[in-house]
């Protein structure tokens, strides 16, 4: 069977006679992943970047990154933004606005890059996450000014989400009915700010999630939810235990929570990841032995049924992609 196939297989829970393996890379700097809209030379470092992990590493899947699109458009200046009636102005971009038609773009030419036949979900922001990053500093990642907002008004707030979210269901639709991918990778995470309760988060900050989810579901996406604990982010991952996704990844190691216990926790879906993706964790630093017993281990721990391994989230730059190989031979059932 092509790779493709053996990745559905697995998400759907059948018999694989190998567990499906893939890791996922950044391809531009840091400054890049916001610089890309009507930028030709983001464009091809990101179409190369894809190609060239494809040819080399060989994985069984790719998340394809949004490289350069991480900034949600807008004619709102984020300096400008002193309370959450601000957001009154905000209007959707449109469905065919450059940022959703560059994006649709750079997804054909990298399938199209491909030397075989491989599932491939693109990453997709929670709308609370894109406007986080309009406040992104050295002093935080905007989630002291999204509390601040949705304490100053949860109703306004919510309205402003709402408005990016139908702008990324109109993305996600038409990559998925345009292009040849498999389904999203959606990436969200809690406010990690204290004072947002679980109960603030799913009356202001959910609605907006299941916006873009259930619009993947309705163009037949097989969809990948992340629940991002990176950078030290934490997660109450039950908060989303019945999010409509076919697949469940999250930080099995700083949210200490074994892919057999997220399992369990997400009704029997497939669940992604294992290993921990930092600079010092076994993934980066193990030698091949040490990468084949932990991969034994997941697979007997967790069963060879509704897996795939990946990491916890995006692996260092400096990745050997020799290790992917080493994981894939071992995953052989």
């Amino acid at each position: 069977m092509t790779k493709r196939e053996l990745v559905l297989r697995a998400i759907r829970g059948e018999d694989v006679p190998r567990v499906p393996v893939g890791f996922w890379f950044h391809f531009v700097t840091l400054e890049e992943k916001g610089q890309g809209l009507n930028n030709p030379r983001i464009f091809q470092k990101s179409l190369e970047g894809h190609r060239r992990y494809v040819e080399e590493g060989r994985p069984d899947f790719v998340k394809i990154m949004s490289d350069g699109f991480f900034k949600y458009p807008s004619d709102l200046v984020p300096e400008n933004i002193y309370s959450v009636s601000d957001f009154d102005a905000l209007q959707s971009i449109g469905e065919n606005h450059p940022w959703i038609e560059q994006q649709i773009e750079i997804v054909q030419a990298i399938l199209a890059s491909f030397p075989e036949d491989l599932a491939s979900f693109y990453n997709i922001f929670a709308p609370a996450s894109y406007l986080k990053r309009w406040f992104r500093s050295q002093h935080g990642r905007g989630d002291k000014e999204l509390a601040d907002f949705l304490l100053e008004n949860p109703v306004k707030l919510k309205a402003a989400l709402e408005v990016i979210a139908g702008d990324i269901a109109i993305l996600v639709k038409r990559l998925l009915e345009e292009t040849d991918l498999d389904g999203i990778y959606f990436s969200t995470q809690a406010v990690q700010d204290e004072r947002v309760s679980a109960i603030d988060y799913q009356k202001v900050i959910e609605p907006s999630n299941l916006v873009v989810l259930e619009a993947a579901n309705e163009v037949g996406g097989n969809n990948i939810l992340h629940i991002c604990g990176f950078e030290g982010a934490s997660n109450d991952l039950a908060l989303f235990s019945h999010y409509p996704a076919q697949v469940f990844n999250w930080a099995t190691h700083h949210e200490n929570v074994s892919l057999e216990e997220g399992r369990q926790l997400f009704h029997g879906k497939t669940v992604l990841g294992g290993f921990e993706n930092t600079q010092s964790s076994l993934l980066n630093t193990g030698n091949r032995e040490e990468l084949v017993q932990e991969t034994k281990h997941l697979i007997s721990k967790a069963g060879s049924r509704n897996l795939i391994l990946g990491a916890d989230c995006t692996v260092p730059d400096d990745f050997q992609l020799e290790r992917l190989e080493w994981i894939r031979q071992a995953a052989i059932l």
